[in-house]
């Protein structure tokens, strides 16, 4: 009788080793990061294997351009940092546009670099580029990892820093010798080491009192919200500040949503391209308080003659922004949503029943308008887009004529719906961040207003959205100019037209077609209704090519370097010469 063989045990596998790339993925994953805006490359490949059966989707996109873009418009549309993945020199330099753009307009993002290895850094080695030192002044902060145990104390930090705050990009440059070595950390989530960084507190009650009693005695008092309003979720905590005073309210062009434009207070946009009403009552206000605005150029193009007679009161997050511009009479250092919550409880009704009827007054003397008489024209387009989908879109834009028409009819009355470059003025930034606010809020209707010349410059992000079936619309401004410089080569250059002739674009239903894209067609005012109800109620991506008339002007208007005294409210008669702006376009 033979002994029967004992069964073989095999010995217990050890867990798999992590490298420095599954490290920095598994953190991603801890913080709940649903997508990374990506295109691959030789130093970064390490951390693209990582991401195969990751929780993480991958959206491969065709520029890294448009993956900046992408993530910064999932961080303003979601509130949530979006994430960039690129290789390095010539993927890391692409991504500057946008990492610009996201610092000029406070937008949390992360953008991951691979890099040449370690031991040949500053060597000029294959696609090495120094993107550190490249991006050192738009970013609000930067890592260049040199030990694979310090990714996940880097990206915690990078996490925390981009959205705490006035928030902004940070760039982690990954070396591919770091994401490939093993990870022997202990943890996954360290301790974070920024001693010099500190995000400010909650105002005293002293201070809060101090400021609401600067409020006292106005009869002509106005609210302007910046962008700071939206960032923090201030909308409703506006509204009841607003209501309490019986105070009107104007907001910059990235302050659109934060106090509702319906709303029968709201004057609308300031500024360069703002309504004519909004601009009197910057003239004739006795006292503004800007929440969550830096009185940057395009609302206040002359210090000296900016709100001359009133009292200056600022709320900001930002103490560098205290007495850059406008040195104000009383300031809060804080959240705009937490200072003004605390802020209502201190101030008082103003007597402002002459003051809102003044303004009704301009408003009815000087209302925004357009005609029919030349054509079709963009303001009566996008206010059908407006009208069509009831004010609901998450509206993106690229920068322009268009931008400017888009601010003015197309009334935003929710946060995180109007997504545009603001302080960069980055054409080609609104296809590609619209694509980025529909991963974000997939639910949502998604409209990127776009002009003809800008669309040109991401609109291969097209087959981003085919491959992702996003139902993105995109609604093509097309009058076959650079349409914003041509305005001013008009007004102020005596109609020397240079540089900004687009004669030659696409048929863009047929570009939109060779992606598989659906494409519609509008050129006549009478078609313009049927045919964006039809497209908005498209149930996949479509373009709409608006053929507008070519030469037509943003009004009201403030040429750059000058005040709201000097506002354009209607075209000037053609013999009458303008003196040449101080700033830029």
């Amino acid at each position: 009788m033979t002994t029967p063989e004992k069964p073989k045990t095999e010995a217990p596998k050890e867990p798999k080793k992590m490298n420095g790339a599954e490290a920095l993925i598994r953190c991603l994953e801890n913080f709940g990061v649903e997508y990374i805006f990506g295109l691959s490359g030789g130093a970064a490949i390490p951390i693209f294997d990582a991401l195969v059966g990751s929780k993480i989707k991958l959206i491969l996109v065709r520029h890294e351009q448009g993956g900046t873009h992408m993530a910064d418009g999932y961080a303003r549309a979601t509130g949530k940092p979006g994430v960039a993945l690129v290789t390095s020199g010539p993927g890391a330099t692409n991504t500057v546009t946008g990492i610009m753009t996201s610092h000029m307009d406070s937008v949390p993002i992360i953008v991951l670099t691979g890099q040449t290895i370690t031991a040949m850094l500053g060597k000029d080695a294959f696609q090495e580029a120094d993107i550190f030192g490249v991006t050192m002044p738009v970013v609000k902060h930067s890592y260049l990892v040199k030990k694979t145990n310090d990714i996940p104390r880097v990206i915690k930090e990078a996490w925390h820093i981009c959205q705490t705050g006035r928030p902004g990009p940070v760039l982690v440059d990954l070396p591919k010798d770091i994401t490939s070595a093993p990870f022997t950390g202990d943890t996954l989530d360290p301790e974070m080491d920024i001693p010099g960084y500190k995000v400010p507190g909650k105002p005293s009650k002293k201070d809060l009192i101090k400021f609401a009693n600067a409020f006292k005695g106005s009869k002509k008092p106005l609210l302007l919200i910046g962008h700071g309003a939206v960032i923090s979720h201030a909308g409703k905590a506006v509204k009841r500040l607003a209501e309490k005073l019986h105070a009107p309210v104007t907001n910059t062009l990235l302050g659109k949503g934060a106090f509702a434009e319906t709303h029968p207070l709201s004057l609308g946009m300031l500024g360069m391209h703002g309504t004519a009403y909004a601009n009197k009552a910057v003239i004739n206000c006795d006292l503004i308080c800007s929440i969550g605005s830096r009185w940057d150029d395009r609302i206040n193009g002359n210090n000296a003659e900016f709100c001359v007679n009133a009292k200056k009161l600022h709320i900001e997050v930002d103490p560098a922004e205290i007495n850059k511009i406008v040195k104000p009479d009383a300031y809060i250092i804080g959240s705009a949503r937490e200072v003004v919550e605390e802020l209502i409880d201190y101030v008082e009704p103003l007597d402002t029943k002459e003051w809102i009827e003044e303004l009704a007054y301009y408003r009815k003397q000087w209302p925004l308008k357009y005609s029919h008489d030349k054509g079709l024209t963009a303001q009566y387009v996008i206010h059908e887009c407006y009208k069509v989908t009831q004010g609901k879109a998450i509206v993106t834009t690229d920068v322009g004529q268009h931008q400017m028409w888009a601010a003015q009819f197309y009334l935003t009355d929710y946060c995180d719906n109007w997504i545009t470059s603001g302080g960069a003025g980055t054409m080609g930034f609104g296809f590609p961040a619209a694509i980025g606010a529909q991963f974000g809020r997939p639910k949502d209707l998604v409209v990127a207003i776009v002009g003809d010349g800008g669309f040109q410059m991401t609109l291969y992000e097209l087959a981003t959205v085919f491959v992702n079936k996003l139902p993105v619309k995109v609604l093509i401004i097309d009058n076959k100019y650079l349409g914003m410089v041509r305005q001013w080569q008009e007004l102020f250059f005596d109609n020397r037209l240079s540089g900004v002739d687009l004669e030659g674009n696409p048929n863009f239903v047929k570009l939109a077609e060779s992606y598989g894209i659906k494409g519609f067609h509008i050129h006549k005012v009478e078609h313009c209704h049927d045919v964006m109800t039809e497209a908005m109620n498209y149930p996949g991506p479509a373009v709409i090519w608006a053929e507008v008339i070519k030469e037509d002007n943003v009004f009201p208007m403030i040429p750059a370097g000058k005040s709201a005294y000097h506002m354009i409210i209607e075209p000037p008669p053609q013999t009458q010469k303008l003196e040449k702006p101080t700033g830029s376009t």
